[in-house]
């Protein structure tokens, strides 16, 4: 397999667009990653193009990569459409690096976009949905079992709350715990222009915030929101021609969950110790993260998935402030899923970009000095009691 380099990486800011359009949001996404690569679009050879629900809000079920790529001027080349629930972006990146790292093509395009307002919030719900077995989803709950969310929120914030509140049973994490994590991404999305909520809030503020499902407030789960990402992949050959600044892509991990034996590592801790032998470098050579907090239990639940701690560990990460910028091992600079935002069809681009930009000494004001590996962790939908998909990403100088 060949070396691969991220040339240069792009996003939209995240909010609620009502006028954008998957066209308009993807265009700005694409033109910003090749003005970052230094590349004109005659370059790309093939795209892959992430999207989640726009069959079910926008009514573009099928084509929609060539519809938004033909809409600036990008046609001829193979387009691939990819859907993987939330993990849909990272997705599309790990097959833009495997078309390059397998020698098909020397220089492709990753782009995700998502459009998820609505004017009925139902139907943005009731689409994030059926990133769950649909027909288990219609048929009779059981006692205790989440179910009916779908109307008022996302049914996977029930998810959520329900494996936090066990994790919180048995380690002795607290609400103050997650309102700690939720506090830390609203600081760091305040410094990050892209990001959906930009406002600092405190722990108190947090917690003060309406509760969604317990233990969970709303400040600490991710807002419904539209947004682009891209980024434009080359071999690492080519790419010494064109920067002086490469960032590697030292690893790119997707898995699918499973039914699970009793103590066996989740789906997230499965990828991420794949990607750790691939990449070369462990936990502990990782300057920064981008994980997947959907909501601030899944930010607490990565550490430990990820080996930044052991088992039941990750409250002591937060009280001795190890994942804040300024920290030993800082999560989710950019704010995370909670802050940045996360439309579903975008998020794991937007984690890349992120991190193209922290080794690059691009990040700005939340800039985390000297990091040289970076580690992105996403996941998508439900099954069988763990995430349906998730991709691991390192990125390397």
């Amino acid at each position: 397999m060949r070396q691969v380099v991220v040339l240069g990486a792009g996003m939209t800011r995240f909010g609620k667009f009502r006028e954008a359009t998957l066209k308009s949001l993807g265009r700005e996404a694409v033109e910003a990653a090749l003005a970052a690569a230094g590349v004109d679009p005659g370059r790309v050879e093939a795209a892959y193009v992430s999207n989640a629900i726009a069959g079910l809000i926008t009514g573009q079920e099928m084509i929609r990569g060539q519809v938004v790529l033909r809409a600036m001027g990008i046609g001829d080349v193979p387009v691939v459409n990819v859907e993987n629930a939330c993990a849909s972006a990272s997705t599309a990146f790990h097959l833009a690096w495997l078309a390059v790292a397998s020698g098909l093509y020397d220089c492709t395009l990753a782009l995700g976009v998502e459009k998820m307002t609505h004017a009925d919030k139902r139907r943005t719900f009731q689409a994030i949905a059926t990133a769950l077995d649909v027909e288990a989803l219609a048929a009779p709950a059981a006692p205790g079992a989440p179910g009916g969310a779908g109307e008022s929120r996302s049914v996977f914030m029930d998810l959520y709350a329900s494996r936090v509140r066990d994790y919180m049973a048995r380690h002795g994490a607290s609400k103050r715990h997650l309102a700690l994590i939720a506090s830390k991404n609203h600081r760091h999305a305040s410094l990050n222009p892209y990001a959906q909520y930009r406002e600092p809030l405190s722990v108190e503020a947090v917690l003060g915030t309406p509760v969604v499902v317990e233990p969970l407030t709303r400040a600490m789960c991710s807002p419904i929101g539209d947004g682009a990402a891209a980024a434009v992949l080359c071999a690492a050959d080519t790419a010494r021609r064109l920067t002086s600044e490469p960032v590697y892509v030292a690893a790119s991990v997707l898995r699918s969950g499973k039914d699970r034996a009793a103590g066996e590592p989740s789906i997230v801790g499965r990828a991420a110790r794949a990607a750790y032998e691939a990449a070369g470098v462990g936990p502990e050579d990782l300057g920064v993260l981008e994980v997947h907090d959907a909501t601030a239990a899944g930010e607490l639940f990565a550490y430990e998935d990820l080996a930044l701690c052991g088992p039941g560990e990750a409250a002591g990460l937060l009280e001795r402030g190890v994942t804040e910028l300024g920290g030993s091992r800082p999560v989710n600079p950019s704010g995370g899923l909670e802050c940045k935002g996360h439309p579903i069809g975008a998020t794991g681009l937007a984690q890349i970009a992120e991190l193209v930009w922290q080794l690059s000494g691009r990040a700005g004001g939340r800039q985390v000095p000297g990091a040289r590996a970076a580690l992105a962790q996403n996941a998508g939908g439900h099954l069988g009691g763990e995430s349906a998909a998730c991709c691991v990403t390192i990125l390397t100088r």
